[in-house]
């Protein structure tokens, strides 16, 4: 439904600050919202190029406004965040808006990334970011820094550049997840059995994380 060659930065109908869109688009400027992000990003003075949804939360105003720039989804078996991001032929993919106010929404949206993880979508989380790593990624980030690592799924691993390696270590929901480790070297070496793994960094560590995800392979 939308296809391009840069980057899109896709709106959701939660909370984001107008530093957070511009950051956003200052790496993804083509502009997505999924249904209700519209009414905020037009709020924040920018005009989305395109809306996707199931519309049970744009308003009638953004719906007239916006006319053929609308695009009706009605399944009810996935969110508005899947609806959007599967609708999107792009390298890659910066959303905002689709976790904070409800626990469920931001359980929503960690499931999106779990189920679409060759989408290269980076979710910004208050001052947090987040994405599925693939097998092999190389990040240059710096000394100090918190980098997290939550499992979907079943997946090991190994790693240079981390405090606390995660070689030998089996990861699951339900069982050891890698929360709170940090960087000890700039150059850090990640390597996954699976596309599992969600990553967790600073929200500073947004032009790396997309720096690496474009060179990323598996």
């Amino acid at each position: 439904m939308i296809r391009t060659h840069e980057g899109v930065t896709l709106a959701g109908a939660g909370a984001f600050t107008a530093a957070g869109l511009r950051l956003a688009l200052g790496h993804a400027p083509h502009l997505v919202a999924a249904d209700g992000g519209a009414d905020r990003v037009m709020r924040h003075g920018h005009t989305p190029r395109a809306v996707i949804g199931d519309l049970d939360s744009l308003s009638d105003g953004a719906r007239t406004r916006l006319g053929a720039r609308v695009h009706h989804l009605p399944d009810q078996d996935s969110t508005d965040f899947d609806k959007a991001l599967r609708s999107i032929d792009a390298p890659f993919v910066i959303a905002l808006g689709f976790t904070g106010g409800r626990l469920d929404h931001t359980l929503g949206a960690f499931n999106t990334l779990a189920r679409h993880p060759a989408r290269r979508c980076v979710l910004l989380a208050g001052g947090d970011l987040c994405f599925v790593a693939p097998r092999a990624l190389d990040l240059g980030l710096r000394r100090g820094m918190r980098l997290s690592l939550f499992p979907m799924g079943a997946v090991s691993g190994r790693s240079t550049g981390l405090r606390w390696p995660i070689d030998g270590l089996d990861f699951a929901p339900d069982a050891v997840i890698g929360t709170s480790n940090e960087v000890t070297d700039p150059d850090v070496a990640l390597r996954f059995s699976g596309r599992g793994m969600l990553v967790i960094l600073p929200r500073g560590a947004l032009g790396p994380v997309l720096a690496a995800l474009g060179a990323a392979r598996g």
